[in-house]
């Protein structure tokens, strides 16, 4: 009895207030309903959002390491990140590491990305980000730097997977030969024998003419 007595005051009241009767206005209610859902269904985009798109790609796993071996340092800088098909690869003190999965820091638009494809030994242990020290060269470092530098090869043990090391070359300079020092002792002797055989013909000279 009560509910009924409710509900008559409900209709009174939306007559009341909306001047319809209450069949009309729930009537109205719900084809506004419907328009909203229609609307919302073909101008919506059902396509998530470009940062959520970076993020699922981000979250891809992937492919394991591949351990190169050792490789020079000209063959160390194919892997920048230029190609995207290739790992992100980087080296501390002639170890070289796949840091592929910190693509955000070390590929292309990163904050390190300077220091991919190379050993960037002396750059990190001095916190340098000019050309001239992106190399593995760390002869000439102070104690502080070395101790800088030992913190990041820690750091990228305990992170990284190590996949090869950097080939040293070692300049060859070509010295004088064995061959060459005693091929000149002979032609060096040679004028000092012509030399001794001219004076000995000169000498047989003037004898020939005091005889005469």
């Amino acid at each position: 009895m009560a509910n009924l007595e409710l509900w008559e005051t409900f209709k009174e009241a939306i007559t009341a207030y909306t001047g319809l009767s209450p069949a009309t206005f729930f009537t109205v209610i719900a084809l506004a309903l419907a328009f909203y859902y229609v609307v919302s269904g073909l101008f919506g985009s059902s396509a998530p959002p470009p940062r959520t798109r970076e993020i699922e790609e981000e979250m891809e796993p992937l492919p394991p390491p591949v351990q190169l071996g050792e490789i020079t340092e000209e063959e160390l800088k194919i892997y920048d990140g230029s190609d995207p098909k290739k790992p992100l690869l980087m080296a501390i003190k002639g170890q070289i590491y796949d840091v592929s999965q910190s693509r955000m820091f070390y590929g292309p638009g990163g904050p390190y990305a300077l220091f991919t494809g190379k050993d960037a030994s002396r750059a990190l242990a001095k916190m340098s980000f000019e050309e001239k020290d992106l190399t593995g060269d760390i002869s000439g470092l102070g104690p502080f730097e070395l101790e800088a530098l030992q913190d990041w090869e820690y750091k990228f043990m305990s992170k990284y997977v190590k996949v090869g090391t950097v080939k040293k070359t070692v300049p060859v300079t070509d010295g004088p030969s064995t061959g060459e020092s005693s091929e000149a002792s002979p032609s060096e002797s040679t004028p000092v024998e012509n030399v001794e055989g001219h004076h000995t013909h000169e000498v047989k000279t003037e004898g020939d003419v005091e005889r005469e």
